[in-house]
Parts: C-alpha cells; structure tokens; sequence
C-alpha cells in the first residue's frame, strides 16, 4: 500500500527542487556579468579621480552619489570597501553614503537583470530604480546633518582585536593600486571576478534555497493574507531581503518569485533594501565605519524604504 505522506513529501521536494533550479539558473548569468564588471572597476577606476570631480554643494554631491552608480556599478558586496577608499581620500561622506547605497541598484546590469525578472516589466525597473535613488538621496541628506567627520573607524588596540578578521578580509581591496602592466591589470580583473564569484554565489544560492522553501511548504492562503496588508508585508520583505543576503545582481529573480503573494510596494522593498543593507555588508560596515554611525545609517534605510513601498503600494497597486 503506497504511503500518501511520503508521496507528498517527495512531490513536495520536486516542487522545492525546480523553483530552486530555476531560479538559480536565470540568476548566474547576471551575477557573472557583474562580477566582471566589478573586477574592471576595482583594477582600471581610480577613487582619486572621482573624488576630484565631486560638487562642493551638499545637495549637488548627493545627486552625484546617487547617479555615479550608473557609471560606476558594483554589487554590495564590494561597495562599502569602495566607499570607504573614497572617503579616505576625501570624498564627503554624505556622497559616499548615496553612491554606497544606491550603485548597487541603478547599475545597468542589476536593471536589466530586474527587467527580465519580471518578465520584460520596465514599471518594476522604473519602481525599482526610483525608490532606490528616493530612500538614497533621503539617507545621504539626514546623514549630511547628523554626521560633520568622515565617521571612519580609527580603530584603538580593543577595536582592533574585535575588528581584525573582517578588516583583514577588506585589506586587499584598500590597498592603494600602483602602475602595473595591462596583462597583470586583465589578470586582476579575473582574480577579483572568480573571488567575487564564489564570494556572492553562496549567499544566492542560500537566499534562493530559503525562497523555494517558503513557496513549497509555507500555505499558500497564508502568504497571501500576510502580502494583502502592506505594511506586514513590506516589513516581512525588508527582514527576509536582509537574512538571504542575496546579491542585488540575481535578488530581483528571487522577488519576481513572489509575485502571486506580496504587493508591489513591498517586492519593491526586498529589492531597494537588501542590496543596501544586509548581513554580509552589515559586517562589512562596522569594521570600516564607527558603530553609532552604522546602526544610524541602518535605521535610516529600514525607515525610507518602508515609507517609500507603502507609498509605491498605494501609487502602484
């Protein structure tokens, strides 16, 4: 006699084993493409010459953080080194906040990878794009108040020892570049391409793995009435886009999954606030910058991005 738990429970894996696949299959292409295009920036783009053409007006140098990351992307999984050589030498910090938090977002790549997401959908890139640059922009000017210094950690003999792995680990990437020749620089893109790679393919593949349990084994009408209440929803979005960690190259494939239970607004959210801030650059960010700084800068983008999807939600539908 067949047992009709096991059979569920085998259906159940298969259901679990294909939206897994699949997302992970439509992800990888985007993420090798930025993993190539973040090794070009890290080896040919010099923080020197960006922070000799940065405006002195505060309002200016914000709107030029905010856009810069057209120019310049780079997922967020390198951003918060690159931020920190910039304001090392001598970027404003405000600017250096609105390219951190939006570059990983406005990035060709990351835009057209949420085009295809969404199956050829430019509103959820245009959404996608202007609550980023909205909640950066909004950040950058608040943190231009509250913070006059660079807020850099200058860290003493206790912080260091509590600081040393993660600080070690962005070494290699503050390193200050010399002059070495084009085979070398092509040699480094590479080396920075792969490191990169396995680097950002264990958290897509974690962050894929979790969303694929949610759709198999979590109630459908459950996740449907927790989406119908925007506000429930964005929140839940917002700590699950911070827990998978997922890269802001492959996320929007991961949201696009949601589609059928969650808002508009708060899909938006998953996809503004997880590449801005979550576990990985969390940690990333204490050992560059001081703590209050940090925790400050965090609730800032919980609180705009959450603001920003109930608006979209309301806008949007």
């Amino acid at each position: 006699m067949p047992l009709i738990g096991s059979d569920r429970g085998v259906t159940s894996f298969l259901q679990l084993n294909t939206i897994f696949i699949s997302m992970i299959m439509e992800a990888i292409p985007f993420v090798l493409i930025g993993v190539l295009v973040s090794g070009v920036i890290q080896t040919f783009v010099t923080e020197a010459w960006i922070a000799r053409i940065m405006p002195r007006n505060v309002l200016l140098r914000t709107c030029f953080g905010c856009g810069i990351g057209v120019l310049f992307p780079s997922c967020e999984c390198g951003i918060v080194p690159i931020t920190r050589r910039l304001v090392m030498k001598g970027m404003p910090l405000n600017a250096g906040v609105a390219f951190m938090l939006s570059g990983p977002i406005v990035n060709p790549i990351v835009l057209f990878a949420t085009f295809i997401a969404f199956g050829n959908d430019w509103r959820m890139v245009g959404i996608r794009a202007g609550l980023a640059i909205a909640v950066a922009f909004c950040v950058s000017l608040t943190i231009a108040l509250i913070f006059k210094d660079d807020q850099l950690r200058h860290a003493g003999p206790a912080e260091s020892a509590a600081v040393a792995p993660v600080a070690a680990a962005l070494e290699p990437a503050l390193a200050t570049p010399g002059r070495p020749s084009i085979g070398a620089r092509l040699s480094s893109v590479v080396s920075h391409g792969i490191d990169e790679f396995f680097d950002v393919g264990k958290y897509l593949v974690i962050g894929a793995l979790l969303a694929a349990a949610m759709q198999t084994y979590i109630p459908t009408s459950y996740l449907l009435e927790l989406g119908s209440d925007p506000l429930k929803a964005s929140l839940v979005m917002i700590v699950l886009a911070f827990v998978m960690s997922v890269c802001s190259e492959a996320d929007a494939f991961i949201a696009s999954s949601f589609r059928s239970s969650f808002t508009v607004g708060s899909l938006s959210a998953f996809m503004v606030f997880g590449p801005m801030i979550d576990i990985k650059n969390t940690l990333m960010l204490l050992s560059a910058f001081r703590t209050r700084f940090v925790v400050s800068l965090i609730a800032l983008v919980a609180l705009f991005t959450l603001v920003g999807s109930l608006l979209v939600g309301r806008l949007f539908g």
